[in-house]
């Protein structure tokens, strides 16, 4: 299984359900590969110090003697998790790749060795809708797409669509829209509570029964380096992430 995460948003919590997913996921004892295809690096630095990292996801991309296996690295205090990680050099790639015939499907083929080793792959996108997002949707089988429970929520989702539906008629037929996920969500207010019943009336059953919750825990958790797990394992954000995790895998 190979989820992306892709929202062309920023702040809409996309980072930290990859990084909470894919530590979801390795909790449960499956081996996990968490592919960071975002210049900013954050998820990379959730799980990896950065004087470790000696050759990127950029150097697989651009660099043809160079594989992802060669730049996998095993996640620290995270076990049966390894990460793909990203450098800012990621910035330059879709430059480098425009023109190239296959551009599209670099990652599913790099992806085809690895596939036999991690049950599951969880992808980390930046926040547009370029080449390394639609590299991510070519190669995924399922997307998940996380909105903010904010007054703008549904805008530029219909983008995100287009995209999608170009993907799937061409170069990906299989990908399937595995949830909607709502995030920063306060249900206490009736803002929140508007918002959600707008976002499920857009994407009906498609909308992940787990919402996750505003959590202090949760924001300050990517400032420490770690993912909710390791960082306030006893926190609503760790059970809201544990419960999507459940989820995932029984839609998958």
């Amino acid at each position: 299984m190979i989820v992306a995460i892709a929202n062309q948003k920023g702040g809409v919590g996309k980072t930290t359900t990859a990084i909470n997913l894919a530590a979801a996921l390795s909790l449960r004892g499956e081996k996990t590969l968490l592919i960071d295809l975002d210049p900013q690096g954050n998820s990379t630095l959730s799980f990896l110090d950065r004087g470790i990292i000696s050759k990127s996801v950029y150097d697989a991309f651009a660099d043809p003697d160079c594989s992802l296996v060669d730049v996998v690295l095993p996640a620290k205090q995270q076990a049966n998790l390894s990460v793909a990680p990203s450098q800012i050099s990621l910035a330059k790639l879709e430059a480098r790749l425009i023109g190239e015939l296959d551009a599209h499907f670099k990652l599913k083929d790099l992806l085809n060795p690895l596939l036999s080793d991690y049950p599951y792959i969880v992808i980390d996108c930046p926040p547009t809708l370029g080449l390394l997002t639609v590299n991510a949707l070519v190669a995924a089988s399922h997307l998940l797409i996380p909105i903010q429970s904010s007054y703008f929520a549904l805008e530029g989702t219909d983008d995100l669509l287009e995209t999608i539906e170009k993907v799937r008629g061409r170069a990906n037929p299989s990908l399937e829209m595995i949830g909607v996920l709502i995030t920063m969500h306060d249900r206490r207010t009736s803002l929140g509570r508007d918002i959600q019943t707008q976002i499920n009336k857009v994407f009906g059953n498609k909308v992940f029964k787990t919402v996750i919750s505003k959590n202090v825990r949760l924001e300050e958790s990517p400032a420490y380096r770690e993912s909710i797990f390791s960082f306030a394992p006893d926190s609503k954000g760790a059970s809201d992430y544990y419960s999507l995790c459940e989820e995932v895998i029984d839609r998958a």
